[in-house]
């Protein structure tokens, strides 16, 4: 193999390692993005259950209460 060819060689390894770095990167970037917006949606359903939690309690305390007329 002549010094030519090996540089071609290491020419191409290069610009596929440079290819491979930018698919990982675009990836590592879309899960990143959906990670964030599941984070997002985690929070603002744990906020949802604690308002349904907070008016359950509070139905749950009018209706153990005795009717006024007893």
């Amino acid at each position: 193999m002549t010094t030519e060819e090996r540089l071609i060689d290491l020419e191409i390894r290069l610009t596929r390692q440079d290819d491979l770095v930018d698919t990982l990167n675009t990836q590592v970037y879309r899960q990143q993005k959906k990670i964030d917006e599941l984070e997002a949606l985690c929070t603002a359903m744990a906020a949802r259950l604690r308002e349904v939690a907070v008016a359950a309690s509070q139905q749950t305390a009018v209706v153990d209460e005795r009717p006024p007329h007893y």
